[in-house]
């Protein structure tokens, strides 16, 4: 009987299979990491969302105050050029730096409203409208692009013009330089407007249009995007881009919307039923953007095991900008930051957008200007609460990471990340850029112990050890380089 029991037996083998069982505790290491990767994809809609939201606002600070402050400070400028009397800038300036920038910006926008005149959106409008359903998809597709790429090239120009005006000059007839990169200046931002404009009118059609393929498609466009990044490796700053462009890309979604929207009623007469008409449309457009955005987002922080926390990181990267832009010795314009960083230009949508509200709006009589003004001290109240709110909750972001010590402490005691941040930001070069690189790796290490043993200081906990120095080390690496990357520096990646 015991022999026979040896022998395997199919009633046996079943037997078997049925009462058979296993430990998941004997990997547990695997099953937590596991269990992990689902809580942090549940948790990147809402932090995700988080850094959108506060992106967002940046980008609407600046794109306001392009109609706000801008003209006003333009309007101080030029009176200080009138008050000078004529001896009193022999050995002073004439204009502070800040001021022949404003101005500058000012010129380009007056320039390109006045051309974008002479550019018919009705004719424009119908032209595309003759195009078949297929060429208007690919038209699309390579007007994003093209923006993506003159948004690269653009800002680059903007500043070269900035900088070619308020650098230190020997002689007078230096300055003639100005004149060619003014041109090149208000060319740019003339192309782009121009540019933006057919998009506009491109998604206009697909509004209009009475089978709705081409907004569907255009909606699916955005899901071949997943599929264009989900799969590739994404270090920590390459995410940082990402989530920057795709701020910068929902604000100018939105501005297009606006611009659709404005047309549209206008060829209803204003007619507030036709507004419902619009909403369905609209309502798709944006939930497919945020849709897009949380998946893409999701799948990219599970599949190259980056947490959650990183999207605070950002924000407080995005933060430390605003903050920094407001200090005394700043280097830069806060629009001018959000642009480097996002690569949103606000020039040339300022300039499609005016004009836009221009032809659609018709002012006449005195109330209708009254009305003007009126709308004029509503945008400059709702600018100056959003940067208000927007600089508190900055502050919060920056002491919460633990950052401020980058902007109050002597340059001497930031440690740099790596040698090349010099390279990195051209636009803003520090004077102390000397001191930061003078400690020792040992000196350095050592101090980072005692900064990890005496305060709460470094966002990143390793497990206690030897090597906790370097470790740290290593992770704020990133940390640290994140304040150096904008939406143009390509880190080994293409970043779409």
């Amino acid at each position: 009987g015991e022999e026979s029991s040896a022998y395997p037996s199919l009633a046996r083998f079943i037997c078997t299979e049925l009462t058979r069982g296993y430990f998941l505790e004997h990997n547990e290491a695997k099953y937590t990491e596991r269990r992990e990767k689902v809580y942090t994809c549940m948790r990147i809609p809402k932090e995700l969302e988080k850094l959108m939201i506060f992106g967002f606002f940046l980008c609407v600070d600046a794109f306001l105050y392009v109609f706000t402050l801008l003209p006003l400070r333009v309007l101080l400028a030029l009176l200080r050029l009138l008050t000078l009397p004529c001896c009193g800038f022999s050995g002073s300036r004439l204009l502070q730096p800040a001021q022949v920038c404003d101005v500058l910006k000012g010129l380009i926008l007056v320039l390109c409203f006045s051309m974008m005149h002479y550019v018919d959106y009705s004719m424009m409008y119908h032209l595309i409208r003759g195009q078949s359903v297929i060429k208007l998809y690919i038209i699309y597709n390579m007007l994003e692009v093209a923006d993506r790429l003159f948004s690269s090239f653009g800002q680059d120009i903007l500043d070269a013009l900035y900088w070619t005006a308020t650098e230190p000059k020997e002689r007078k007839r230096d300055s003639i330089g100005v004149i060619p990169h003014f041109l090149m200046a208000v060319f740019y931002v003339f192309l782009h407007s121009i540019l933006i404009m057919v998009q506009a009118s491109t998604l206009n059609v697909a509004f209009n249009s009475h089978n709705k393929s081409l907004l569907t498609i255009m909606m699916s466009n955005n899901f071949v995007e997943i599929k264009g990044s989900v799969f590739k490796k994404f270090e920590k700053n390459n995410l940082f881009q990402m989530s920057n462009s795709d701020i910068k890309e929902r604000f100018t979604s939105y501005v297009l919307l606006l611009i659709v929207c404005l047309r549209n009623m206008e060829q209803f007469s204003w007619n507030p039923d036709h507004l419902w008409v619009l909403f369905p449309d609209v309502f798709m457009v944006v939930t497919s953007e945020i849709a897009v955005d949380i998946i893409k987002h999701a799948f990219i922080t599970k599949f190259n095991d980056i947490t959650a926390d990183v999207y605070s990181e950002y924000r407080a990267s995005l933060a430390f900008d605003l903050v920094s832009s407001r200090q005394k010795n700043a280097c830069t314009d806060y629009s001018d930051s959000v642009a480097r960083r996002m690569g949103f230009i606000p020039l040339p949508l300022a300039v499609l957008l005016i004009r836009v509200v221009m032809s659609s709006v018709k002012v006449q009589g005195a109330l209708s200007y009254t009305c003007v003004f009126l709308f004029y001290l509503g945008l400059v109240t709702l600018k100056v609460l959003n940067s208000i709110v927007l600089l508190g909750k900055s502050c919060v972001y920056v002491k919460r990471a633990n950052m401020e010590d980058k902007l109050f402490e002597p340059p001497s005691t930031i440690p740099s990340s790596t040698k090349s941040s010099n390279t990195d930001q051209p636009t803003c070069p520090s004077p102390s850029e000397s001191v930061l690189y003078s400690p020792k790796k040992q000196d350095f290490n050592v101090l980072l112990l005692m900064m990890y043993q005496t305060s709460d200081f470094f966002l990143f906990r390793q497990e206690e050890g030897e090597a906790q120095a370097a470790s740290e080390l290593k992770h704020r690496t990133p940390k640290k380089d994140l304040l150096e990357i904008d939406r143009f520096t390509i880190c080994g990646n293409r970043i779409d």
